[in-house]
């Protein structure tokens, strides 16, 4: 299952992920759920540098009823482990591989994990477009964070109409990425399998369109951020998610059966 997101950015893309990252994390924390950090420090192996985080996730609220019925006590906790832009999330029945690549292009790369021929056969690919109303269904949809109404007081980035894609194929001097997103899901409950898989695949399709949309539109609150004040940002961050999920009603997506 691979989903291509269209962004109109930035070199400093970077930043803009890490900090809609810890914002959304506070955003779907609260009432007993939400994201725990165990830890958050960078890390170098066979010669790359990154940031390596593990993270608990408490979702018994963000998967349909038919899966609560059938899920064991505890179950419905994930542990995700993550390098840098590549996470990684298992636990014994239940498997989810997300594996990434920014691109500074538009969406115009084919295969660009490099799977054998007989695996991308087996693979849906699903385009989304930020500025595409269509993709957000009413639940999720937030004016303020809609990137065809949205104009950054700071770049003068936005707003993007419906023909902002063919736009920046010929103005080569604005920047442009893609976020090339390969998503391998395995459930192993008998009778569920099939349900439950396709089930994750439109969720994971859903919170990388709103995660997406969200960065765009809260580029003016990291725009002049450095790195430095994003760890400072994230160690925050970690200390009031501890807070949050111990208190108040929980929060931010919810299945959509609920």
């Amino acid at each position: 299952y691979f989903l291509s997101t269209f962004l109109y950015i930035f070199p400093i893309m970077q930043l803009g992920q890490l900090f809609s990252v810890a914002e959304a994390s506070k955003n779907e924390t609260g009432g007993g759920e939400g994201i725990e950090v165990l830890k958050n420090e960078p890390y170098e192996k066979d010669g790359e540098k990154g940031q390596y985080t593990h993270k608990i996730y408490h979702i018994k609220s963000k998967v349909p009823a038919f899966v609560k019925m059938m899920a064991p006590t505890g179950s419905l906790v994930f542990h995700e482990k993550a390098w840098n832009a590549y996470p990684y999330c298992r636990t014994n029945n239940f498997f989810i591989k997300i594996e990434t690549w920014h691109k500074p292009d538009l969406g115009t790369q084919e295969n660009v994990h490099k799977l054998d021929s007989s695996t991308w056969d087996t693979v849906n690919v699903v385009p989304i477009d930020i500025a595409d109303r269509s993709q957000v269904s009413n639940a999720d949809y937030k004016p303020d964070e809609d990137p065809a109404t949205f104009k950054s007081a700071k770049t003068g980035r936005g707003p993007l109409g419906p023909t902002w894609k063919k736009e920046l194929v010929s103005n080569t001097d604005c920047p442009r990425m893609c976020a090339y997103k390969l998503v391998t899901v395995k459930f192993k409950w008998w009778g569920l399998q099939t349900k439950v898989e396709s089930f994750i695949h439109e969720q994971e399709k859903r919170i990388f369109n709103n995660f997406h949309r969200q960065l765009f539109c809260w580029i003016d609150r990291w725009v002049e951020l450095s790195m430095d004040d994003i760890r400072r940002m994230e160690a925050e961050t970690q200390r009031e998610l501890d807070e949050m999920r111990e208190k108040g009603s929980v929060r931010g997506t919810k299945a959509a059966d609920e």
